[in-house]
């Protein structure tokens, strides 16, 4: 029997994170893509020496981590620089994340479950998942919680979720959606025990 391949994907306050944690607690193996590309540029990641070759060791700090202020910066003025950092991040965190599915499978994973917060944009992950789960929710709930969480201004908030696929979008994308709004964890653990039952967990 092969490993179900999931996608999860919500906007910032939506609460995918705690359904993660769930579904790892349900016996899904997480794969989580955003992890993984920032620990290609972190101090001592397996990009740094081809960005230093790329754009040059001042975008190194001096821990060996990439100087994303500097680099947001460089990128502002110069856009094609962003295809060139992603051309160098791309393939490292594609073969980590087959590297972390093999690892899975071989341990006789059921699901993977593959946390990607691009999932919408960026086209090519759909064909390589059976399932989309959206965990969902209204923008007032999200702007609510992250605040409470964060201490960020309702604005700045606004500003994240702007940035963000359409919550339309995401929805029109999902095969599955977890509703988390005026859920206590109980009731939220209840509707991703009934969702993973469908995974094979």
């Amino acid at each position: 029997m092969t490993a179900a391949r999931i996608g999860l994907t919500g906007g910032i306050g939506s609460g995918k994170s705690t359904v993660l944690d769930m579904l790892r607690d349900l016996g899904a193996v997480p794969v989580d893509a955003d992890a993984i590309s920032r620990a290609t540029t972190a101090s001592g990641g397996a990009a740094i020496a081809a960005i230093a070759a790329k754009f040059g060791p001042g975008f190194i700090t001096s821990a060996g981590a990439l100087d994303r202020d500097r680099m947001r910066e460089h990128a502002y003025a110069q856009p094609d620089s962003r295809r060139e950092l992603e051309q160098i991040i791309h393939p490292l965190v594609g073969a980590e994340i087959q590297r972390q599915v093999d690892v899975a499978l071989a341990a006789g994973a059921r699901c993977i479950v593959f946390d990607i917060p691009l999932l919408v944009e960026s086209g090519r992950w759909r064909a390589r998942l059976d399932r989309v789960l959206v965990v969902d929710c209204e923008p007032q709930t999200q702007v609510a919680r992250v605040t409470a969480r964060s201490g960020l201004a309702p604005e700045a908030v606004q500003a994240i979720i702007a940035a963000q696929a359409p919550r339309a979008l995401r929805l029109a994308a999902a095969d599955i959606v977890i509703c988390n709004e005026g859920l206590t964890l109980a009731q939220l653990r209840n509707e991703v025990e009934q969702v993973a039952h469908s995974f094979g967990l």
